[in-house]
């Protein structure tokens, strides 16, 4: 018997790279998964949506409750990032920053609570940008870090419901996202190459290594293991 059988689990941001690599962990476990995405051909239990949207995320909760009574894993994984130094930072950035990787994942938290059943687990995906300085990216940390302290906040705000509430952080993550913040083909390429000399661990880490560290933390094996920041980068932000 598979750790996720007869489970339910929903994840956003679930079209491609960690979210898709997640979902499909999840799956092979044998769970009921469901994600979101703007690419909706991606799984066919996708629901499109965007997760800053109230009312894409009716729908997507809508669509679970349709055949299901009640959400057993909740990874929150949408949100994304632009390179902006300060002096350059503008408010349609800054919204779209924060409403992405804030509002969204507040509400998509707050809306699941009706049908995430006594007992649930929800991991929310925060960055290592979140605790280290990076260069032209402070909104996005700064966003990242609000992601943080919402585990620490939310596990006091959920403990009658015994609700688990995890963050997991990765590092430079191989990714169409990562190569696109890096400018695409050659140029990402070469800043990758540049950067894993930084990395403990040798390499640019997989949707993979993230997703068995988010299976863990849903897992009963982690049953104990509550607000917590789950590193998974190689030991690049721990040395």
């Amino acid at each position: 018997m598979s750790k996720f059988d007869n489970k339910v689990v929903v994840v956003t941001g679930g079209a491609s790279g960690i979210g898709l690599g997640t979902a499909k962990a999840f799956a092979a476990e044998g769970a009921a998964v469901y994600i979101t995405g703007r690419r909706q051909e991606a799984l066919d239990a996708a629901v499109r949506g965007d997760m800053s949207s109230l009312a894409d995320l009716d729908r997507l909760y809508d669509a679970v409750r349709q055949r299901h009574a009640q959400i057993d894993v909740l990874f929150v994984n949408a949100g994304g990032g632009e390179f902006a130094p300060l002096g350059a930072i503008t408010e349609e950035h800054y919204q779209r920053t924060f409403d992405t990787n804030v509002k969204g994942l507040l509400f998509t938290v707050q809306k699941a609570l009706p049908v995430l059943r006594d007992g649930a687990t929800i991991i929310l995906a925060s960055s290592t940008t979140g605790t280290a300085g990076t260069a032209n990216f402070s909104v996005y940390s700064a966003s990242k870090a609000a992601v943080r302290n919402f585990a620490r906040s939310w596990i006091l705000d959920l403990k009658d419901r015994n609700i688990r509430v995890n963050a997991v952080s990765p590092g430079l993550t191989e990714t169409a996202g990562l190569d696109a913040l890096f400018g695409g083909g050659e140029q990402a390429a070469s800043v990758k190459n540049d950067v894993i000399g930084a990395i403990p661990a040798g390499r640019i880490g997989q949707p993979e290594d993230v997703a068995s560290a988010v299976l863990f933390l849903a897992s009963a094996d982690a049953g104990y293991v509550n607000g917590i920041e789950l590193f998974v980068d190689g030991g690049m932000n721990q040395v």
